[in-house]
């Protein structure tokens, strides 16, 4: 099972200018070497069989007859391959010469799809060569007499048997560079992927602009989008071209090749990650409708292999993806781009609380400082917040509120991190006031269960919620989006505020949160407030509900719900592209034992490892739905959030049988 997964490939051949025999042998040459290394889709540049600067001679018999009959050539030579083979070529037809692609299959010419946008300005002359096409016609040409008629026009689209994630459009070059491009339409007519066949010469600072136009464009139209570019041997009388091929998927670059390179670039594209975009997106399938639907499709079968050798070779390419799966995708893998979205979010969550604090005239919050790292990071937020309102950080009333789980490590901490932001802090030991409870419930002390714990989350709740009235405050809450998908929160305890700041923040995110407000202190010569930040963050979560063993925390989160790490990563892909258990847990596997191995490491878990908590993260997930239901205010900050009032609205008591009976089967 593939997944949605589809490999394809742009290749830029060493062309002779003008020799259409030797190009043939290179784009030959290129397609097998593609196809073995498992590509399904081979995209070849514009008019790569004659070279695109041809000039004067694209008016010569010679050469387009030449162009014609190494089109058939490279068709014969590549019939075993099952790939589908996009090249250009000039084609003449009923007077007017076109600029082509020729889309291939098994040995035949399925499709020629012609340029639509001749570019006549700047260093461009196509129109002295070349016809426009004609969006709105479809017919049928004979490339001669002993070939069957073939369609030819723009409004086609290939797709495949096997794969109903596949629909295939194609345009060339200037296509997606004007405002309404081919593939726009193509892409409203449900093409999932777009082939660009170009020849885009080299100036200085347009590798940067052609990466955003391609990226921008996947993005616009929810495609995999493949720009394959000629380079050497092209004539360099006036221009030159540096053969840049670029692979990209709804908005990101998977794949692209160094300038002035020749060979194959490979991606693999997740086309069912497209399908679950588009499907959320309701405003594309709005355009959609507006959409004059007159494409003709074409279908072929690329699931069956008749070449056993070729079979072999993709069965073993497809065994590890040619795409990072990253582990932590709510944390940006690079320092710099991780620093910036730190910034940002940070930024985020103390303007939504900020406006907030405007808006109910209030000047006081009140916090639960426990010394661990969500309400550290809910008390730096705060302290930005005020200081964008103007409010003294004093105003902050920091509370900590030792009972039977809490060790001198994290008291001690959330003493010096009230002292160091300036905040007020205030002491409450609530073990009398609990043990009252006890009492009145008829709890027995030394029962540690639930009861037990939660006792503890809701009187700490109802101490922060009175001080806020008291000095007429608002009670800051701490708990973030893992525990929320988890439910790792007492109901009317810690579950409970009147603004959650850290509602959309990840568990893998706050760490990383807490760790740039550290690197700040210490840039800015606060080293004792970075000390303490550091020593927060070497600490292991836990709700410090159960009494410690000696001075050392006895009640590890991580030990008993799961590692945070896997948790969020299941969270991403079930919220965010609605991914089956059997997808999440092979995109599992290759972010935590595949590419570690394959770069030399060692697997972070092992499959049963990961199975056991993707099975506890559904059953968790739907049975704590209810919490998540009756959430306070708190701000989006990232792509996905489970706010009953925005990204997630689910009942109560919906099951998880189908999720948790298929991630079991695994």
């Amino acid at each position: 099972m593939n997944y949605g997964f589809f490999r394809a490939a742009c290749a830029s051949p060493d062309v002779v200018v003008a020799d259409c025999n030797a190009n043939a042998d290179a784009i030959i040459d290129l397609a097998k070497k593609a196809a073995a290394g498992g590509a399904q889709l081979i995209v070849f540049p514009e008019l790569c069989i004659t070279a695109y600067t041809c000039g004067d001679l694209f008016l010569q018999r010679t050469l387009l007859d030449g162009a014609l009959s190494a089109l058939k050539r490279i068709c014969a030579e590549t019939a075993e391959l099952n790939a589908l083979i996009l090249v250009g070529l000039p084609l003449v037809d009923n007077g007017a010469t076109y600029n082509c692609a020729a889309i291939l299959h098994r040995g035949n010419i399925l499709a020629l799809v012609p340029k639509t946008y001749i570019p006549t300005y700047n260093e461009f002359y196509e129109r002295r060569h070349f016809a426009p096409a004609d969006r709105d016609e479809i017919k049928s040409i004979y490339i001669d007499e002993n070939n069957a008629a073939v369609p030819f026009g723009t409004n086609i689209l290939i797709a495949d048997k096997s794969n109903p994630l596949f629909l295939l459009g194609t345009e060339i070059c200037e296509d997606v560079w004007v405002p309404l491009s081919p593939s726009t339409h193509a892409s409203l007519s449900g093409a999932t992927v777009i082939a660009n066949l170009s020849a885009s010469n080299e100036i200085i600072g347009k590798a940067d602009y052609r990466r955003t136009l391609v990226s921008a464009q996947s993005a616009k139209t929810m495609t995999a989008y493949l720009y394959a570019d000629c380079g050497n041997g092209e004539s360099t009388t006036d221009l030159v071209f540096a053969a840049h091929n670029i692979l990209a998927e709804n908005g990101t670059i998977l794949a692209q090749s160094d300038l002035f390179s020749s060979g194959i670039t490979y991606a693999d594209f997740d086309l069912e990650r497209l399908a679950q975009e588009r499907k959320r997106t309701t405003t594309f399938a709005d355009c959609q409708r507006n959409e004059k639907d007159d494409f003709v499709t074409i279908t072929i079968d690329l699931g069956s292999r008749k070449n056993a050798v070729q079979k072999k070779d993709s069965a073993a390419q497809r065994q590890t993806l040619l795409r990072t799966v990253a582990p932590h995708p709510f944390v940006p893998s690079g320092k710099t781009e991780r620093a910036e979205r730190c910034r940002a979010v940070i930024e985020l969550q103390a303007q939504g609380l900020a406006k907030r604090l405007r808006h109910i005239h209030s000047q006081c919050a009140v916090i639960g400082l426990s010394g661990g790292l969500d309400s550290t990071l809910a008390l730096l937020v705060t302290v930005r917040a005020f200081m964008l309102c103007g409010i003294p950080a004093e105003k902050i009333r920091a509370v900590t509120m030792p009972c039977f789980g809490t060790t001198d490590r994290t008291y001690n901490n959330a003493c010096f991190l009230a002292k160091e932001t300036g905040a007020t802090l205030l002491e409450i030991p609530i073990a009398n006031a609990v043990r009252q409870h006890f009492k009145d419930i008829g709890q027995d002390e030394s029962v540690h269960d639930v009861t037990y714990e939660n006792c503890q989350a809701r009187e700490r709740t109802q101490v922060l919620m009175d001080i806020a009235n008291k000095h007429n405050g608002i009670v800051i809450g701490t708990g973030d989006l893992s525990e929320l998908a988890l439910g790792w929160a007492t109901y009317n305890g810690d579950h409970m505020s009147m603004y959650g700041v850290n509602a959309s923040i990840p568990k893998t995110l706050v760490r990383h949160l807490v760790n740039w407000f550290s690197d700040d202190a210490e840039e800015k010569g606060r080293n004792t407030l970075a000390e303490v930040l550091r020593n927060i963050l070497d600490t292991p979560v836990s709700p410090e509900l159960l009494p410690p063993d000696g001075k050392n925390i006895s009640q590890k989160t991580e030990d008993i719900v799961g590692p945070y790490e896997l948790h969020d990563f299941f969270l991403y892909y079930v919220l965010r592209f609605g991914f089956s258990p059997s997808k999440i847990f092979y995109l599992a596997e290759q972010a935590f034992i595949t590419q570690p191995q394959t770069q030399g490491g060692q697997a972070v878990y092992d499959k049963a490892t990961i199975k056991k908590w993707l099975v506890s993260f559904y059953k968790r997930f739907f049975a704590q739905q209810f919490k998540r239901s009756c959430l306070p205010d708190g701000a989006k900050v990232g792509t996905v959030n489970l706010s009953p009032r925005g990204d997630w609205r689910m009942p109560s008591d919906a099951s998880a049988r189908l999720w948790v009976d298929e991630a079991e089967a695994l």
